[in-house]
């Protein structure tokens, strides 16, 4: 029988967490009630931080772009992912290149794979001068201009690089499902639709629950995209709140307001990831 390993040991760890994780955001917490600039001494404004945020058409504007984006991507990410796990999970002999392929985007840094993409959707860019060569000449656009076509632009870079990463999600979900009980129910008569609905969707539930709250976390602070793409233009179409923490902070030195936006981003992310682990649990209770 092994001896018990002393409390202690576990000091420098807790120590090191503390010092580098929950100190600083503790910190940050406190500074979003302050003006803080970064430099110098600060005073205490209360709640005049986040009543600024909620005046501001451009603040107001970036937490609108900052849900919608988070919500479209998750959407499709999980669509997306769902539908390529279903399509390579068995069968088909170059399911494994095919899984590979789909999975490289995930391990590219967000930052180049976004300049690549701004080198695209240029008006003089390859997406471009293939419409021209296709005889669409109709259909040119100069994407990253456009404040609805910009949207659409980051959200296609943001679902591209990520959509690998849900289908690996769900082909190990997917390899859970007993192929036996698929097969008992198409001997029974169920038609592929209702199977997947019946079975296969209820037994991968955990990996739906996981896919999303990933995927929903990652869209509600995306930057690295945006910031390459369209650096939050055009006119502020494509602002959100993680990159107005930046430009509050880091730009106009508004070290207390930037807090402020991000203790409202860390609110809404954990707003939402709670409120969608409540509809996953309560859908698991209810055996929908």
């Amino acid at each position: 029988m092994s001896a018990a390993v002393p409390a202690w040991w576990a000091f420098p760890g807790i120590l090191l967490v503390l010092a580098l994780i929950y100190i600083p955001t503790v910190l940050g917490g406190f500074y979003a009630f302050t003006d803080w600039s970064g430099i110098g001494g600060w005073s205490f404004v209360g709640l005049d931080n986040f009543v600024k945020i909620f005046q501001t058409d451009e603040l107001v504007g970036a937490l609108k772009n900052t849900i919608v984006l988070a919500v479209a991507f998750v959407v499709l990410t999980n669509l997306g992912g769902l539908l390529f796990a279903l399509a390579l999970n068995r069968g088909l002999k170059t399911r494994y290149l095919l899984r590979t392929l789909l999975f490289m985007p995930v391990v590219l840094a967000p930052i180049a794979v976004s300049y690549i993409w701004s080198f695209i959707f240029a008006f003089d860019g390859p997406l471009n001068q293939a419409l021209r060569g296709l005889g669409l000449d109709s259909w040119q656009k100069d994407w990253l201009a456009d404040p609805t076509l910009a949207k659409l632009c980051v959200l296609t870079v943001m679902v591209w690089q990520n959509v690998g990463l849900v289908m690996v999600i769900y082909l190990a979900g997917l390899a859970t499902v007993p192929i036996e009980i698929e097969e008992a129910a198409a001997i029974d008569g169920a038609g592929r639709w209702s199977r997947f609905w019946h079975v296969v969707l209820p037994s991968i539930r955990p990996a739906v629950a996981i896919a999303t709250t990933l995927m929903l976390v990652q869209g509600l602070r995306v930057f690295d995209q945006i910031m390459a793409l369209t650096g939050g233009g055009p006119s502020g179409a494509t602002q959100t709140l993680a990159t107005e923490i930046y430009q509050q902070t880091l730009v106009f030195g508004k070290f207390g307001f930037g807090a402020a936006l991000a203790l409202l981003l860390s609110a809404l992310i954990l707003v939402f990831s709670i409120f969608q682990q409540l509809i996953m649990r309560e859908r698991s209770a209810t055996g929908a």
